[in-house]
């Protein structure tokens, strides 16, 4: 679903009694000149909200609602603590208190006072959010207006952060769609409609794969009917060597003959969330129109048991041509990444690569679902994307790589097994990934498995996938490797 439609405007005391849907005004310690020119119309109940014990328990971004209000023709006043000097993150907040609230008779918001308008903005549309594909499907958020000093002035300040949540609620739909709806062929084919933005995409079928020698990808695919493929976008606004970044698609996930337990299956729909992210943050690249070479690399595979399903005990070789032993079929995204890791070296000799992934259970038992697992070879780049998370308020923790887990890893049958068991699971996993990245080769990899889709409602974002990675990448793009 898209982000709801934002306009700027003037102010217009005349509007505000006529209006209809949800007013929203800010207050600190006391009214701003809006919030005061509001409360005259409410006969002072403004002014006896922010001298009530519960105004002080509100956190600053939080908000409190009053419905049908006297004087006004509105649903409800939403009426948002905000300090004078909110930084970008109190301001996404109340933005998300704003998107959360939003019904479908929209919203007016009060913000001629407010500088820095594009987190609030951002975190309004960010919120705003709900999943579309349903037998009553939810009701669609309404318009949001601002009125604002200069309409023109912000329209072209919110433009990027508008650009970015409609980027951000495409990779949410893309996790969120079920897998007899997202199928492989039904997410390349998205991705191929991408190009009306200018990117470059091309679509490798199973022929193709088996002839460049992505066994390990293709074995995780052989029981499905739904044919594995690796979708190749490419925003070229400059020279040089690209950004690769890398994402697992697994569009769902079974566990293979390694069957998982019924209990939370339906969730596998969301182990494409890694090539989601790769995508979402590729189509905000070329909408923005990124003075930066970025790749982005998926490989979309179903991993289901039947007949011709692989086996744990095979034994396969990489496009690299390592061999490796199948211990554990529900061990697979590692084999997706494996092969499009190296083939993305081989073909496009990367500046750097990032890969994203919903690997593990054992990076959610680490880390919940507050950061993402961060793996890496080289520390700027590393620092670099952890301070780029930070700034977007997407936590990230980094691990450690180290040669004593490779023992784990160990195969008499092979040059590695797919799995080192329970301990150190996040890691091990790693360790195996970084098999396939060239000596020099700057990598990092992302383990999104706890922060992908959650179980309960984030501050911007219902229950659900959180779309978490494409505001970091777009910044760490924006500092890094942009000219």
């Amino acid at each position: 679903m898209a982000p709801p439609a934002i306009r700027f405007s003037a102010p217009d005391p005349a509007a505000l009694a006529a209006y209809d849907g949800l007013i929203v005004a800010f207050a600190d310690l006391a009214l701003d000149a809006e919030a005061r020119r509001l409360d005259r119309l409410m006969r002072g109940a403004l002014a006896r909200a922010v001298t009530a014990e519960g105004w002080e328990r509100l956190a600053p971004g939080e908000g409190l609602t009053l419905a049908f209000p006297a004087g006004l023709k509105a649903a409800a006043v939403l009426l948002v603590k905000l300090p004078k000097k909110a930084d970008p993150a109190v301001l996404r907040k109340a933005g998300a208190t704003i998107g959360k609230a939003l019904k479908p008779a929209g919203a007016l918001v009060l913000a001629r006072a407010l500088r820095g308008l594009a987190p609030l903005v951002e975190g309004a549309a960010l919120r705003a959010y709900g999943y579309a594909r349903r037998a009553e499907a939810p009701k669609t958020p309404g318009a949001v207006e601002f009125q604002v000093a200069d309409p023109a002035a912000a329209e072209a300040e919110c433009a990027t952060a508008l650009t970015l949540a409609e980027a951000v609620h495409f990779t949410r739909d893309l996790v969120n769609d079920p897998a007899n709806i997202l199928t492989t062929t039904e997410f390349a084919a998205r991705l191929e409609a991408m190009r009306d933005l200018g990117l470059t995409v091309e679509v490798l079928d199973e022929p193709q794969l088996e002839e460049l020698g992505m066994r390990a990808l293709l074995g995780v695919g052989q029981g499905s009917e739904s044919p594995s493929k690796v979708v190749v976008m490419e925003w070229k606004g400059a020279e040089g060597a690209p950004l690769a970044l890398v994402g697992k698609g697994v569009v769902f996930d079974t566990g293979g003959i390694s069957i998982k337990s019924a209990g939370g299956m339906e969730e596998m729909i969301a182990d494409m969330g890694g090539a989601a992210v790769v995508a979402g943050t590729m189509r905000a690249l070329a909408a923005r129109r990124a003075k930066a070479h970025v790749v982005g690399l998926v490989g979309l595979v179903e991993n289901m048991p039947d007949g011709k399903a692989q086996r744990p005990g095979d034994v396969v070789t990489s496009m690299k041509g390592d061999t490796i032993e199948i211990i554990n079929t529900d061990a697979e995204g590692r084999l997706v990444l494996a092969d499009v890791l190296w083939y993305a070296q081989e073909r496009f000799k990367p500046a750097a690569m990032i890969d994203l992934a919903t690997l593990t259970g054992a990076c959610v038992v680490a880390l919940g679902a507050e950061n993402a697992g961060v793996f890496s070879n080289d520390d700027p780049l590393c620092e670099a994307l952890l301070k780029a998370g930070a700034e977007q308020g997407e936590g990230a923790w980094r691990l450690p790589l180290g040669p004593g887990y490779d023992k784990l890893i160990k195969s008499a049958m092979a040059d590695m097994k797919n799995t080192g068991g329970r301990y150190g699971g996040a890691i091990t996993a790693a360790q195996f990934l970084q098999r396939f990245v060239k000596k020099g080769q700057p990598w990092v990899h992302l383990d999104i498995a706890g922060v992908a889709y959650t179980s309960g409602e984030t501050d911007f974002a219902p229950k659900g996938a959180s779309g978490w990675g494409v505001r970091t990448l777009d910044a760490l793009v924006r500092a890094r490797f942009e000219g």
